[in-house]
């Protein structure tokens, strides 16, 4: 299998590894998708396939690096990290069929949780998603997903499209590796009709509203989420409040805030495994001139892995 293309940096201060012979046991693997199956009415590539490069290229104010001290996770992150952190590079579609990408997608994936690395994608918009899940499979015990987004995403297609932004939700729906759902920040309309709701809901998705979270708080999809089984988290940015994460090609206003979401993500890496997740939907072109969009993903993706770090060392220490 040929190697993906080189990033414009290493995500932080990752080992970069774009061979995918050669991705031997890490314990976290970072991977860029950057296209999904497009629409017709979109234009392609879109702003989000630029999206992994411009995370990466914020690493120096996600974080100033292992040595310092991270107020988020509590210590410096060299304390936690394990040895081999890979920056994978990105996979990028070059046009023609999509179905070669998509099933390398899903076997460079499924390859890395097969190994038992950490998985973290950057996409790409929220179709990048739906190969991730059909690797899923490769953990070997179902998954259940935690879910972050304005919209339900529960489209089982879009003018013939299966495979795009809309759909990874129903996608996720249908395998039966994944064990059930929660899905947080719904508000204002799009990706949904009555009849998506009720399907979601038919087949047992723990659906809250931003307005539920911010009334009552997170205790309840806290409980949601099973406590004994391994989750995949997946994150499209227009979940976050546009204030705080403007690049987004579908802002609605009345989002989840940063300091709402990382606390409760910590809260489950500390609680459970987390065998990967992804931030998806960012325009580059859309963000503030600070790039806050960008560290603000980054920064939700050292949240996670900082306490999935912590976790491991305190397993280790038991």
């Amino acid at each position: 299998m040929s190697a993906t293309a080189a990033p414009v940096r290493p995500f932080l201060s990752f080992e970069l590894e774009t061979d995918p012979a050669r991705w031997q046991a890490p314990e976290v693997a970072l991977l860029g998708i950057t296209h999904s199956e497009p629409y017709a009415h979109d234009p392609w590539p879109n702003d989000q396939t630029h999206a992994p490069d411009a995370i990466r290229a914020q690493s120096a104010q996600i974080s100033d690096g292992l040595a310092h001290w991270d107020f988020d996770v509590g210590t410096d992150l060299g304390a936690l990290a394990p040895p081999r952190c890979l920056d994978c590079g990105n996979l990028v579609w070059q046009g023609g069929a999509y179905e070669p990408y998509l099933a390398r997608a899903g076997a460079l994936a499924a390859q890395l949780l097969r190994s038992g690395a950490q998985l973290v994608v950057l996409g790409g918009d929220h179709g990048v998603t739906i190969p991730v899940l059909d690797a899923l499979q490769a953990v070997g015990t179902p998954v259940y997903l935690v879910h972050v987004d304005a919209h339900l995403d529960w489209r089982a297609e879009v003018g013939g499209v299966r495979r795009g932004y809309s759909s990874p939700l129903y996608w996720a729906s249908q395998r039966p590796w994944v064990r059930g759902m929660t899905q947080l920040g719904m508000r204002g309309t799009g990706s949904a009709r009555k009849g998506e709701l009720q399907a979601a809901r038919a087949y047992g998705s723990k659906v809250f509203t931003a307005q539920q979270l911010h009334e009552a708080g997170f205790g309840a999809a806290l409980a949601s989420i099973p406590a004994d089984a391994p989750l995949y988290v997946t994150i499209d940015a227009d979940g976050i409040d546009p204030t705080e994460a403007p690049a987004v090609m579908a802002p609605v206003p009345g989002g989840l805030r940063f300091a709402q979401l990382a606390p409760f993500l910590r809260t489950l890496a500390y609680r459970q495994r987390i065998v990967g997740l992804d931030i998806v939907e960012i325009a580059p072109a859309l963000d503030a001139r600070n790039a806050i969009t960008c560290i603000t993903a980054g920064r939700l993706i050292v949240n996670v892995l900082g306490a999935s770090w912590a976790r491991a060392a305190l397993t280790r220490e038991a």
